[in-house]
């Protein structure tokens, strides 16, 4: 038996650069918007996280754009709210230097020093501290990860022989370049809701759809969100059904409406497509980390739903 090693790496947040300008400021909000378990999501938190995704993202900062993406990021925030109490209540703490570390990262990505990025966030309008506290949860939630799913995740030799066989019947066939922004659907009470959110983004995107990295950073559920979405090269048998049958019906560019699986809502883009030839086959390593990964990204959906499904949530907005 093959234990799996997950190479472990921060899902961060690109700041677009691009889109720091000038916008309406929002107005100084208290009270609480939802209560979470024993903890509340202020409305000041909302309003904060939603000036940072505005400019993050690329969308459009009006008040109808606002009312729209609203309960997205209220939903966004309970869930960052669940994960930081699993992680209180495991002891997982995370340090002012791994925040310090989460900056330098993004800056990074924008290709411009970590003071010049915080003072371009201040200078902007925007708290550095709403960025702090989502790198907070990014982190803390990825020690949780670690700590209670990862050892459990393994791929057997058979495993990896498997896969290798079946990509080696698929010479000959499409392979698709593929990014994502996925929504999952944690409650079936919120079905109409993530369908809406999903809905949202897909406009954006097709708007924009160089802002469709942006958007999957900010957005996304999967664990390809802190690359932009990318889900890199795939084939048929390698995602769920009705994305392989979305995929064969699209073109190079094209972004697809929201496709329903049993676990959420995708938004996917094709970038590229190729034939594949038996040079493309994987390596035994990269087949195990791909399998490792989906594994222990299904395992983590799953935990996570459990305690979002256990959890007393109050909205007050």
């Amino acid at each position: 038996m093959t234990r799996y090693l997950i190479k472990t790496g921060l899902m961060l947040c690109a700041f677009s650069v691009l889109a720091v300008f000038s916008s309406p400021a929002y107005s100084k909000a208290d009270g609480i918007a939802v209560v979470v378990n024993d903890r509340i999501v202020t409305l000041s938190d909302v309003e904060n996280r939603m000036a940072l995704i505005m400019k993050s993202s690329g969308i459009p900062n009006t008040p109808e754009t606002r009312a729209k993406f609203q309960p997205q990021i209220i939903s966004m925030l309970v869930d960052e709210q669940i994960k930081m109490q699993e992680a209180s209540r495991l002891g997982v703490e995370v340090s002012e230097e791994e925040i310090a570390k989460g900056l330098e990262t993004i800056a990074g990505q924008n290709n411009i020093p970590v003071d010049d990025f915080k003072s371009m966030i201040t200078q902007s309008g925007l708290k550095l501290s709403t960025l702090k506290d989502q790198i907070r949860a990014e982190v803390a939630w990825g020690k949780v990860v670690a700590s209670q799913i990862r050892p459990r995740v393994t791929v057997t030799d058979a495993d990896i022989d498997a896969e290798l066989q079946r990509i080696s019947d698929t010479v000959g066939q499409d392979q698709y370049l593929v990014s994502e922004i996925f929504l999952d659907v944690a409650d079936p009470s919120q079905e109409a809701e993530v369908r809406n959110s999903a809905l949202r983004l897909q406009q954006e995107a097709v708007k924009s759809p160089n802002n469709f990295p942006a958007l999957a950073r900010q957005f996304s559920q999967a664990a390809g969100a802190g690359q932009g979405g990318d889900l890199g090269w795939l084939q048929a048998g390698q995602t769920q059904p009705e994305i392989d049958t979305a995929l064969q019906g699209m073109t190079v560019g094209q972004i697809s409406e929201p496709i329903r699986t049993s676990s959420g809502y995708h938004i996917i883009l094709l970038r590229q497509k190729r034939a594949i030839s038996s040079e493309m086959i994987s390596d035994r390593d990269a087949v195990m980390q791909r399998i490792g990964n989906q594994r222990l990204a299904r395992q983590a959906r799953g935990y996570f739903q459990d305690l979002k499904s256990s959890a007393f949530i109050e909205s007050r907005v």
